[in-house]
Formats: structure tokens, C-alpha cells, sequence
């Protein structure tokens, strides 16, 4: 049977666009050829955050994580959602003032967040380094395992029974009716969502697309070391560095007692393999905040690739008026976790010529086509 939507990628943007369309009575296709919850989900930290860099980006991270809050009563025990919060860290009197401007935008937006002075921060998160000055808490942030979810949204959500997973499915070119498969085999749909991450670039080269290559290291089980996602503020400064390498502390208090640490950023390579001198500068800038860092044990390392686009935000819609049939769910760089669902109710109200929930103008692919950017 021909399904109403076919779309490439099984990670969590894929797996919520399907899951979407499903729960509206579309027969939806999901083709990958790496399995559910692979590539940048796999390798994320599975942060949901509210982030403020743009008006675009606040407006896409809080509706999403709004959605997670409602989704997260559904979800399992191995789906490890925990309502942690968010804890900024200003290591200095200038980060602290623009941890006071970010609670001033918070609040004026209805985000509950609180300012912690230097002895607050301290009685909340102990293990951080003496001599910070401040704090802002963002009160409902979480995390979740987003390669779970996946799963979950594919074959437990609503809409489930009308979702057909194909796992061995290499999609090697798109056109005007639908994909064909490395195997040489068709697939028709009224609908074709790419959301496959940077592995969109092979199908569609004209995709403003660039990686952002990531590492990420998990300790052995420390329960109650850290108690909130930490990040410094220096992270927002380094998240948009276009070329080079940067680094920057953000350290996650994972349900088994494990902590995840980050974070790095590299252009221009595609190479997946852990790089310890990047890994040794990420290491060295976290024990700046959590001095006992280098006395616990590293189990494992690894690198993903972040889909970013010029703009710092996703594309979520329909790609032109020459591939009528022919949509995408991409580009959302370090946030697509916290994203994913919005990104999901979005694209279907686009597909439904329903009223969506947000503006989606900021995050439409025509807007590199016309020149023109939304933030």
C-alpha cells in the first residue's frame, strides 16, 4: 500500500514528524538505514532547553518544551526524562550581569527562573568551584534518552499503529514521486520529509547545511555529584562560533549517577574519530568549574555531527514550489531534542494548511532562497 508520507530518518525529528502525522490519520513511512535514535540523536545529551538567542529560537524551544512536559507523563522508566532544570553558571562579575539580563527576558516571556548570588549557587551545586558569582536557574528544563523516545514515538505513540519502520533502508535519491532505495527498490508518497541531519546533503546538495562536529565523554556513576544540567555562560558566545574549535563547560546529571560532559565544536571536518586534543581542552575547561572532575573515571567518549544552518535555526517546511512534494525537518544544530516535537506539530500544520501553534516563517527553507532571514 502507498503510504500518505514517507520519511527519511528515524532519529527523534523523524520519529516525531512521524508520529505527528500518524496520530492525523496519514500512513506514514519511515526509512533508515542505521536504525531508530542513530546519528546526532545517538550522540546528543538529550538536553531540553529554552534557549533566547533570537526571538525565533525562543519561540521554537519553549512551544517544544512544553510539549515534552505534557509528553513526559507517557513516557518510561528507560526513557530517563527528569525535570532537572537548567543552571547557568557565571563564573565572573560580567556573566553575571548577563545572567541578570537573561532572567529579565525569562520572566518578561512567563519562563520561570530564579538568580542564585554566589553563596546560593554554592549551597545548590556544591561540587562547582569556589569563587563563582552567580547563577541563573531555569526551573523546568529536562532531559530525556532521545534514542528511546524515538522508539517510543515510532511504535507506542498514538498514532503508531499507522507508522511502518523500514530499518534496512538506504534512501539513495529523491524525486517528484517519492525515493528510491539502494536496493534499487521505490517508495510513493504524496509527502517526502527529509530529517535525516547532515545526511541530507547527499540527497539534497542545495541544502544550506554545514556539520558542527561534536565530542561528548560519560563518567562512571557519582549519584548526586551535580544536580542540575550545568552550563557556562561563556557556552551561548561559543555554540555560534562559525570557524575554529571551541569548547565549553556543560555537565549533565544523568538517572544513573553518571555525569555527561561536554562540549565541543569543530567545522570543516568530517572525520567521527575522537580527537584527544580536543577532548583534553573540553576536559580542562570543565574542571575550571568542577574541580573534582579529573579524579573520576571516564568510561567512554564520542563525536556526532550537528546539522547547522547560516542562520543558527532549522528548516521545517516545504523546500520549493519546483519539488511540490518535497519537505524537510532539518538544521536544528544542538537543539534538536528540545525541538523536535515542535518541529513535528509545525511541519504537519504546514502539510494540513492548518494555523500553526507559532509563526513558522523564521524557520521556512525558502527564506536562503529569497535572501531573506528570520531571527
Amino acid at each position: 500500500m502507498t503510504a500518505d508520507a514517507v520519511i527519511v530518518g528515524a532519529g527523534i525529528v523523524g520519529a516525531a514528524c512521524a508520529a505527528e502525522l500518524a496520530a492525523r490519520g496519514m500512513r506514514v513511512d519511515v526509512l533508515d538505514g542505521q536504525g531508530i535514535g542513530g546519528g546526532a540523536t545517538a550522540a546528543g545529551m538529550g538536553h531540553i532547553v529554552v534557549m533566547n538567542d533570537s526571538p525565533a529560537e525562543f519561540a521554537l524551544s519553549a512551544y517544544s518544551r512544553e510539549l515534552w512536559l505534557e509528553l513526559a507523563p507517557q513516557l518510561r522508566k528507560r526513557d530517563a526524562f527528569s525535570r532537572c532544570g537548567t543552571l547557568w553558571v557565571a563564573a565572573d562579575d560580567e556573566e553575571w550581569q548577563a545572567a541578570r539580563a537573561m532572567h529579565a527576558t525569562y520572566a518578561a516571556r512567563g519562563i520561570a527562573a530564579q538568580l542564585l548570588d554566589s553563596a546560593e549557587l554554592r549551597a545548590s551545586e556544591p561540587a562547582l568551584a569556589p569563587g563563582m558569582a552567580g547563577g541563573l536557574r531555569i526551573e523546568h528544563d529536562s532531559i530525556v534518552y532521545a534514542p528511546t523516545v524515538a522508539e517510543w514515538l515510532l511504535t507506542q505513540s498514538p498514532g503508531a499503529a499507522n507508522i511502518h519502520v523500514r530499518l534496512d533502508a538506504q534512501v539513495n535519491a529523491i524525486d517528484a514521486h517519492g525515493v528510491t532505495l539502494a536496493n534499487g527498490e521505490r517508495r510513493h508518497a504524496a509527502y517526502v520529509i527529509v530529517a535525516n541531519g547532515i545526511g541530507a546533503q547527499t540527497l539534497v546538495p542545495s541544502l544550506p547545511l554545514q556539520p558542527k562536529k561534536g565530542h561528548l565523554l560519560i563518567t562512571d556513576r557519582y549519584p548526586g555529584l551535580i544536580r542540575h544540567q550545568l552550563l557556562e555562560l561563556g557556552y551561548i558566545k561559543s555554540a555560534h562560533h562559525t570557524v575554529g574549535t571551541s569548547v565549553a563547560f556543560n555537565a549533565q546529571p544523568r538517572p544513573t549517577g553518571q555525569l555527561l560532559i561536554g562540549s565541543s565544536r569543530q567545522f570543516d571536518t568530517t572525520d567521527p574519530a575522537v580527537e584527544m586534543p580536543v577532548l583534553a581542552q573540553m576536559l580542562q575547561r570543565a574542571a575550571r568549574y568542577l574541580p573534582d572532575l579529573p579524579t573520576l573515571n571516564g568510561i567512554r567518549a564520542w563525536t556526532g555531527f550537528r546539522a547547522a544552518t547560516p542562520d543558527g535555526l532549522p528548516l521545517i517546511g516545504h523546500m520549493n514550489e519546483t519539488a511540490p512534494n518535497l519537505w524537510v525537518a532539518l538544521g536544528h544544530e544542538g537543539l534538536g531534542v528540545t525541538t523536535s516535537l515542535a518541529t513535528a506539530r509545525l511541519l504537519a500544520a504546514q502539510i494540513a494548511g492548518d494555523a500553526p501553534a507559532i509563526p513558522p516563517e523564521p524557520y521556512l527553507p525558502q527564506r536562503f532562497a529569497h535572501g531573506v532571514c528570520h531571527v
